[in-house]
């Protein structure tokens, strides 16, 4: 199996835009969210088609050096992106922020999630932050971060809870710059 992790760009856009609605269907099970009255997985109904979101999307590359749209390939197959900010899109004293991370769920438990972290991880040195919902639905996504970022690190990092701008969430805070 030929894992890729590939910085896109505008042509590329599409590709991560596609898969970003199955992502958004991943949440809902983790939230407990039904889609709005046009069937689009967003927390208003201004939503009406996808390319709608697909407009709001836009800013991922809009913003090079500052928003990073990775997509992963896995034998040449679109399987799932991770969306990378870096100020003024993360909070004060981080350098980059695991904005959105996601693997279809046909190709989960392969370690392939774990490879492509690690690959965007070594791309940038500084200090990271990501965060995900703590709650009992998503014990596999708290465990998969626990475990991969106590890998990358040897365990030299920050797990803890907090209010973020949307909520309740469980944080991850590492750097990387002796690495």
């Amino acid at each position: 199996m030929e894992i890729e992790v590939r910085l896109t760009d505008k042509t590329e856009s599409y590709i991560i835009k596609n898969l970003y609605p199955l992502y958004l269907y991943d949440l809902s099970g983790h939230y407990s969210r039904l889609p709005n009255i046009h069937g689009i997985y967003e927390e208003t109904d201004d939503f009406q088609t996808l390319g709608d979101q697909y407009e709001v999307q836009n800013i991922w590359w809009e913003k090079p050096g500052i928003l990073f749209p990775y997509l992963i390939l896995v034998d040449g197959i679109p399987a799932g992106f991770i969306l990378i900010a870096t100020p003024p899109h993360c909070n004060k004293g981080i350098d980059y922020f695991v904005n959105e991370f996601f693997l279809i769920q046909s190709l989960r438990g392969q370690g392939i999630a774990e490879y492509a972290a690690n690959q965007v991880f070594e791309q940038f040195k500084g200090n990271w932050e990501l965060f995900t919902n703590p709650l009992e639905k998503n014990i596999a996504g708290q465990k998969f971060w626990s475990k991969t970022i106590s890998n990358y690190t040897n365990g030299v990092y920050v797990e803890e809870y907090g209010n973020m701008f949307d909520g309740d969430k469980l944080v991850f805070r590492f750097s990387n710059i002796e690495k």
